[in-house]
């Protein structure tokens, strides 16, 4: 189970972090990812960080303004948002995936096996 917490409302140009609490055993198997889905929109991928917190990957659209972080003694992922824009507006997801960075996939919502309920990110201008 995942449950994210930390959305709310926030002016252009502020920060939130967002975190998400894993519960189970093995969440150091898994790399964990945040999407984001605005209205109307596709859900869209922002962040992933592999199971020991070594590496992460970005798209271009949130580099340099987001930081995706994991501490494994707590079972808790956090993405922190910098530098917010109207259009960063969204429901916020982290998910679990087994294999999908080992496999290079994970920027692709469907390879995730597990997704929390979300939280929302509103940005006013």
């Amino acid at each position: 189970q995942l449950v994210e917490s930390g959305g709310g409302l926030v002016q252009a140009g502020g920060s939130l972090r967002l975190s998400c609490a894993a519960s189970g055993r093995t969440f150091s198997s898994y790399a964990m990812g945040w999407f984001r889905q605005a209205p109307g929109k596709e859900r869209e991928f922002v962040a992933v960080i592999n199971g020991n917190g070594g590496s992460t990957y970005y798209p271009g659209s949130v580099k340099g303004r987001f930081t995706i972080s994991r501490d494994n003694a707590k079972n808790t992922v956090y993405l922190r948002l910098n530098s917010l824009k109207p259009e960063d507006t969204a429901v916020y997801y982290c998910a679990a995936c087994r294999f999908c960075y080992r496999d290079g996939f994970a920027g692709t919502s469907t390879r995730y096996d597990y997704w929390g309920q979300g939280t929302q990110v509103t940005v006013s201008s």
